[in-house]
């Protein structure tokens, strides 16, 4: 197939083109266009303006993958327009060209942070009423909605009105992992690294995680298989325990952990103190490392006809570590 993948300079796109390059012909959409191996062509933004795109170039590309995006801003610091601008806007800008392009499938790359912030109940299926908080999931939200807002429901499924072969796929993956990662697990990795004891043993949380591996493989399989259209959630099988999470990176760095289980009550209450005093440990930091936020991957798997993910947690969580070693 020739695919066209946005953002394929970034962590995903790179790890993507090297799980697509043999199987299939590559091109990329980027605001940048160095040369990339597997890469047959890097085009810019300014190339896609719909109003002066030829015949041939509609007819460029058998599937389209989105991944180009705004990363969600852990320090809070950047406008809210811009999300917007990135993460709403070039959505609509890149499905529009799909619209009018002979590309019969196409790949959102969204996020579980469009669906909802805080996981309430046990685990985030997809037929949750989306609540996301702050412009990174409101954005994609925004996003997702316009893909919605041009397809309608036929025959029991969601199609392209007048063009029922092609097909749409919004992803929602948790937290991505994979060697080239540089979001949280780096920062904590690099906290047990320095052997520094891990205070918040006493809270027993369950998070789920997205293996690179594993999303390749999804991708691969809804580029090659007839999959449904519709929204899918992407995660690994197992959920794990921040104190599971840091037992496993210092088995793949051969390190003893040290978790100490001190007070909760004595946390809680430093924590709230961190707030007032601006300090880094406060209320919403300790959420966001205690907290419970459980993906199903059941939808996706059904549609796959698959019982298991291809890579489980713990291998793709060892293999993200010892990336970080060999950079070190």
């Amino acid at each position: 197939m020739n695919i066209l993948v946005s953002g394929i300079h970034g962590f995903v796109g790179s790890n993507l083109v090297v799980a697509l390059k043999e199987c299939h012909d590559l091109y990329g959409l980027d605001i940048v266009d160095p040369k990339k191996e597997g890469v047959i062509k890097t085009f810019g933004w300014k190339d896609f303006d719909l109003a002066s795109l030829s015949i041939q170039q509609l007819s460029a590309f058998d599937a389209i993958i989105h991944l180009a995006g705004k990363a969600h801003d852990t320090k809070n610091q950047l406008a809210a327009q811009e999300y917007f601008d990135i993460n709403t806007g070039l959505t609509q800008k890149i499905f529009d060209f799909f619209l009018k392009s002979s590309a019969k499938k196409f790949i959102f790359f969204s996020s579980v942070k469009a669906a909802a912030d805080s996981v309430i109940g046990n685990v985030l299926t997809e037929d949750v009423i989306p609540t996301p908080k702050g412009p990174y999931g409101e954005s994609k939200i925004k996003a997702e909605e316009y893909i919605l807002s041009k397809l309608k429901v036929e025959n029991g499924e969601l199609r392209v009105p007048g063009q029922g072969e092609k097909k749409v796929y919004i992803l929602r993956p948790c937290m991505i992992h994979g060697p080239g990662n540089k979001g949280n697990l780096n920062l904590l990795y690099n906290v047990v690294k320095k052997d520094f004891p891990w205070p918040l043993g006493d809270f027993e949380n369950h998070r789920s995680f997205t293996s690179i591996d594993n999303l390749c493989y999804v991708i691969n399989e809804l580029l090659v298989r007839n999959i449904p259209s519709g929204v899918y959630h992407m995660a690994d099988d197992e959920a794990l325990s921040t104190n599971e999470l840091i037992s496993i990176m210092c088995e793949a760095i051969g390190q003893k952990p040290h978790i100490w289980k001190v007070n909760k009550g004595l946390i809680e209450k430093s924590a709230g103190l961190g707030t007032l005093l601006h300090l880094p440990l406060n209320i919403d930091r300790l959420r966001k490392l205690t907290e419970n936020y459980v993906v199903s991957n059941s939808k996706i798997k059904q549609a796959l006809d698959i019982d298991r993910m291809p890579v489980t947690a713990r291998e793709g969580l060892i293999k993200t570590i010892q990336s970080f070693e060999k950079i070190k």
